[in-house]
């Protein structure tokens, strides 16, 4: 779970984990050096305490010994007298912990007889409580200040990371060189972005090497057809009476077109060229498209309804819509095309004659444009192809295009 958080939380996790260790240490530490401290300072006050009243019986064998809240003295006797309690008779000479309530002892064997001062450190054991508590308290403030100054240091050490970050989100999707190396230092994250800039120039000559391939393949294929094209015109303009090599020479002209527009599409596409737009004449524009259809399509009644201009690149748009109607409209076909336009679409209904109406019918899978060339071409351009086929055999064509100043959802409320 914290691989999938983010680097300036998994930094402060760490300073607080860091922090808590460091704060065990130190606690247990000065647990352990009080504890130490307070055996010396007991052992050395009760030798001390045992060595004085030792040379003072010496001189005084009745001597009386203390007995404060503190400290007690006692004394049992050569001769077996004395008040020493049960509990301590039984203690070999050295110094004792008699129980966990604080009391220590030491015993001396003197010539009087056996000597033991008990001295009560309770109080002390309160303190050492005291000690436990506030080394606690310490480990629980260690680990969230130690978090909390990690999570404000990691701020300000990866502020050059997201800057990094922010200057490569930032690069345009073509290839172009960068220097995001003036960015950081000549440290590690110095390295990375030198290592962006060399990733970006390779792509860079990429894209220059493509381009060569690409323009070179435009000349290539471009040159034979229109060495096809040159003679399919030529052979149109005779005047041949034979109806059936005329439809020939027909189908070769809109085969010939056909694939002149899918290579400009798909090289197009290769290229990820950007096309320029501008403002064209709706009704214009139209009735340029659908010249080759009117041509091809003696029998087909085209009725045009267009307002407003269209904001599209030219070239590109004839492209899309021409090859998109060869689908929607087969050859010599009769029918109706209604080809509609205004500022955010472009629609086509075509309705065939009642004769091939049943079998437009049977495959009411339309023109499955989803896959083709041309749709990519068009979502390249922006645009987006919806296609409905109706009970009656009619299919409608949608383009929606990208505009400037209305909204498309408000189009297609409009248009629904």
């Amino acid at each position: 779970m914290l691989a999938r958080r983010s680097l300036r939380l998994r930094i402060a996790y760490a300073c607080a984990t860091l922090s808590v260790l460091l704060s065990i240490i130190f606690s247990s530490a000065t647990l352990y050096l009080a504890e130490d401290y307070e055996e010396l300072m007991v052992a050395e006050v009760l030798r001390e305490q045992a060595k004085d009243y030792i040379e003072r019986l010496r001189i005084d064998p009745q001597l009386a010994l203390p007995r404060t809240q503190r400290l007690s003295g006692y004394l049992r006797r050569t001769d077996g007298s004395g008040d020493l309690p049960p509990e301590l008779a039984a203690l070999s000479p050295g110094i004792h912990e008699v129980d966990a309530e604080g009391l220590h002892a030491v015993v001396s064997d003197v010539a009087a007889g056996r000597l033991v001062f008990v001295i009560d450190l309770s109080t002390i054991e309160t303190l050492e409580h005291y000690l436990w508590l506030f080394s606690a308290v310490v480990i629980v403030l260690g680990g969230v200040l130690g978090g909390w100054t990690g999570w404000l240091l990691a701020g300000h050490a990866i502020a050059p990371v997201r800057q990094l970050a922010d200057a490569v989100d930032a690069l345009p999707v073509r290839a172009e060189p960068s220097n995001l190396s003036r960015l950081v230092g000549s440290d590690e994250l110095g390295r990375l972005a030198r290592a962006i800039d060399a990733n970006q120039q390779r792509l860079v000559e990429a894209a220059a090497a493509e381009s060569a391939f690409f323009a070179d393949a435009s000349h290539t294929l471009r040159t034979p057809i229109a060495v096809v094209k040159g003679a399919v015109d030529v052979l149109v303009d005779e005047p041949v009476t034979d109806t059936a090599f005329r439809r020939r020479l027909a189908r070769l002209e809109r085969g010939v077109d056909e694939l002149a527009d899918l290579i400009e599409a798909m090289l197009g596409l290769a290229r990820r060229k950007h096309y320029e737009s501008c403002e064209i004449d709706a009704a214009v524009f139209l009735d340029e498209a659908l010249t080759p259809t009117r041509a091809a399509a003696d029998t087909l009644h085209i009725r045009i309804d267009a307002v407003d201009t269209l904001w599209l690149a030219h070239v590109p748009a004839l492209i899309v819509v021409r090859g998109l109607l060869r689908r929607l409209v087969p050859p010599l076909t009769a029918g109706t095309l209604q080809a509609t336009a205004d500022a955010g679409r472009i629609e086509f209904v075509f309705m065939p004659a009642a004769s091939r109406v049943i079998d437009r019918v049977a495959n009411l899978s339309g023109l499955d444009l989803a896959p083709t060339l041309l749709v990519r071409f068009a979502e390249h351009l922006g645009w987006q192809v919806d296609e409905a086929v109706g009970g009656d055999g009619a299919v409608r064509v949608t383009l929606w295009l990208p505009v400037r100043h209305t909204a498309r959802q408000a189009m297609r409320r409009t248009a629904r």
